[in-house]
């Protein structure tokens, strides 16, 4: 799957992954999953200044025309493309279904997601292996294709590599 044909960009002032996923949620309002809306966050640093700019994709340019209408109205900032081909995707199709603890085959069954590469191991993992999802499934467009990063956990399962919730730089100082 390539990422769809209709895509705009739109600037923030989001300075972390977890507000940018809140404002593209928000953003996305208006978009069905009948759109096959695509929904990613991008890092971007420009002229010193670091934030999380974010793009929306869809198959249907209608529906991509009005978001860019109604996001513009509010007082965003939207050009055409995505900011990079690398994005981190928040809104894909099957996001949703993607609960609990499911094989590697379910994963890419119910979602858009088109491969799941396990960090530090060769190959493919079995589709019979077991991920523990989390409710937070975060792909990345890796090479055209939406890529799940994983990591080897408990008991022969995996999880995806980005944590829920990470526990802040020196924490504990």
């Amino acid at each position: 799957m390539t990422p769809p044909p209709y895509v705009i960009a739109v600037d923030t002032d989001a300075t972390s992954l977890r507000d940018a996923d809140h404002l593209l949620r928000e953003l996305a309002v208006g978009f069905t999953e009948e759109d096959g809306v695509f929904g990613c966050t991008h890092l971007v640093r420009e002229g010193g200044r670091r934030r999380v700019a974010l793009s929306l994709a869809a198959e249907d340019r209608a529906a991509v025309d009005a978001a860019r209408q109604r996001l513009t109205a509010q007082g965003h900032t939207v050009t055409d493309g995505a900011w990079d081909d690398q994005g981190r995707a928040v809104l894909y199709p099957g996001a949703a279904a993607l609960t609990g603890t499911l094989t590697v085959a379910e994963v890419l069954d119910r979602s858009a997601i088109e491969r799941v590469r396990v960090l530090g191991a060769p190959g493919e993992p079995d589709p019979e292996t077991r991920l523990v999802t989390r409710e937070f499934v975060r792909p990345h467009w890796e090479n055209g294709e939406l890529t799940l990063a994983a990591m080897p956990a408990a008991g022969g399962t995996l999880v995806p590599f980005e944590d829920p919730d990470p526990t802040p730089c020196c924490a504990d100082h």
